[in-house]
């Protein structure tokens, strides 16, 4: 390995074992961490971006649109679909319902900003900060066109606000994987929720 190289990590917690941000750029620079960020999922926000940013390491936000939930074109008739979000506990019985009020919310404020909510979802994400950057996977063309349609917007402090009021963090039901993968992810020890 070049010892000028950076590394980036993924999923790695705050301050609770030698997998941590700070362990891991003690021992090589870390340029980089690919972890889940979105209105939905912003456990990173209290212990792990603060350490990033500290250490100037950036952040590759992946699930911007929590597998679909908040891409806006989510529905309860799609549940049952074989794909991981047959057994995500985001996406089970009473946690999805729960789950698709806030995407009504966040569909109200699109339409006032003029964009999607899954343009909106990803907007909020980029505009949290030049050091992350919303990675966003779509499976047809007209979804990546949807997405590519963030580029060219700019939300204003009030409408990121407005986003962030529609999806409060205690709105969201279900942990983000099931706890048995929860609790081998650096990110979540401590954190599990119902």
């Amino acid at each position: 390995m070049d010892s000028g190289a950076d590394l980036g990590n993924r999923e790695t917690g705050p301050e609770r074992s030698d997998t941590t941000p700070r362990a891991r750029s003690a021992v090589h620079p870390i340029s980089d961490l690919q972890i889940e960020y979105s209105l939905v999922s912003r456990g990173i926000e209290a212990e792990i971006l603060p350490i990033c940013r500290e250490l100037g390491i950036g952040l590759t936000a992946y699930g911007v649109l929590s597998r679909g939930l908040i891409s806006g074109h989510w529905s309860k008739a799609r549940t049952g679909e074989r794909d991981f979000r047959a057994i995500s506990p985001r996406f089970q019985g009473e946690n999805l319902d729960s789950n698709l009020v806030p995407v009504e919310r966040l569909r109200t404020v699109a339409l006032a900003i003029g964009g999607t909510v899954a343009q909106v979802a990803i907007a909020w994400v980029a505009a949290q900060g030049p050091d992350i950057v919303p990675l966003v996977g779509a499976r047809r063309r007209d979804r990546l066109a949807e997405a590519l349609g963030v580029v060219a917007m700019r939300l204003s402090p009030e409408q990121l606000l407005a986003l962030t009021e529609a999806v409060p963090p205690e709105a969201v039901a279900g942990n983000r994987y099931p706890t048995a993968q929860l609790a081998h992810m650096d990110s979540e020890k401590g954190a599990l929720h119902g």
